[in-house]
């Protein structure tokens, strides 16, 4: 079985941005307001039934696909349901700030929102604008009582005054553990890998076109806080959660891109070149730059610069030939085996 193209596969949203993405992927966008693109996706977006869901060149879902035949794309593994790969790929390209938010983690979905993941997540910078940054984590210990008072006031300014900024450069990678407080600068364009669900909590839903109604994931602000973290992030913590691995050139080896704590959630690696033998498993491919070939006992496929793949695991072990750079998602180390406990930790 061989890797599937997946063409592009916009999505619209409330905050400008898009044009990278398009340049990449080589489409022209529909509107400015076309700022991501879900990668390999079998799961929609919080309240869709299909928003969000990748189709194949062949014009098929990919959740389809894979529920026909698990085992070929995720080898002998039960997950959430038959359509569950363990991740969730995307590209952002923001052009203007993302508001401050935070996802739940496994333990709160579970108990709320009946699915055994959270969404902890972690970006990877493509490009960045000068002196652009993320935000993550308070700088401080925050009091419940005051934040629930700022957010009802839009207080955006009192909230991004307490988190730690983060001014970032490509290559560099960041994990978001669900419950930590974040946003980003407008002017970065990053691959995102997560668990594979929607669930976000807004503290700043006035710079979207969310309402305070719709910022809670239908479960009320009262019983969403809970799982918002108040607690200070040290600077050790915080530097625990950035990876600079990225920032010097892909070469023939698979590199791991984010920090050692992303390993049990999602992983994401970059090759270039002539490389060595990838493990057999679902991946997702992303083709940064170049041409080359992806190759193994089951067949090769050729891709070039801009293209996405969905490589199944009865691919089986695998290598890049040619002149191709690329980034490879995949899910956590020991998925699903990792569901069954709740957080890892």
């Amino acid at each position: 079985m061989k890797p599937v193209l997946l063409p592009p596969n916009p999505v619209q949203h409330f905050y400008l941005g898009g044009d990278r993405i398009a340049a990449l992927r080589g489409i022209v966008p529909e509107t400015d307001r076309q700022p991501e693109e879900w990668l390999g996706s079998t799961v929609s977006r919080f309240g869709s039934d299909e928003i969000g869901l990748a189709l194949t060149d062949g014009g098929e879902f990919l959740r389809d696909l894979v529920t026909a035949d698990r085992a070929a794309w995720v080898g002998a593994r039960s997950g959430r349901d038959a359509a569950d790969l363990g991740i969730l790929v995307k590209l952002l390209d923001a052009r203007q700030r993302l508001p401050v938010h935070v996802h739940p983690d496994r333990g709160f979905a579970s108990a709320h929102l009946d699915c055994p993941y959270g969404k902890t997540e972690a970006w990877y910078v493509l490009e960045t604008e000068d002196d652009c940054a993320v935000h993550v984590g308070w700088n401080q210990d925050v009091d419940r009582d005051e934040l629930d008072r700022r957010r009802d006031a839009q207080d955006s300014e009192w909230m991004l005054s307490r988190m730690n900024r983060v001014v970032v450069r490509p290559g560099m990678g960041v994990l978001v553990p669900a419950g930590t407080v974040h946003a980003i600068d407008g002017g970065i364009f990053v691959a995102e890998v997560q668990e594979p669900t929607d669930f976000s909590i807004l503290l700043e839903w006035s710079v979207t076109t969310s309402t305070r109604e719709e910022s809670h994931l239908d479960l009320g602000f009262d019983a969403v806080m809970p799982a918002v973290s108040t607690e200070k992030m040290d600077a050790a913590t915080l530097g625990a959660l950035v990876s600079t691995s990225g920032t010097t050139p892909a070469g023939p080896a698979f590199r791991s891109l984010l920090p050692d704590a992303a390993d049990p959630y999602f992983r994401l690696f970059d090759a270039a070149g002539e490389t060595m033998a990838n493990a057999a498993g679902f991946s997702v491919v992303l083709v940064r730059e170049g041409a080359g070939a992806l190759v193994s006992d089951a067949g090769r496929v050729d891709v070039e610069r801009g293209q996405v793949y969905a490589v199944p695991h009865a691919f089986g072990a695998w290598s890049l030939t040619g002149g191709a750079e690329i980034l490879v998602a995949a899910p956590g180390a020991g998925w699903p085996g990792t569901l069954r406990g709740g957080d890892v930790r």
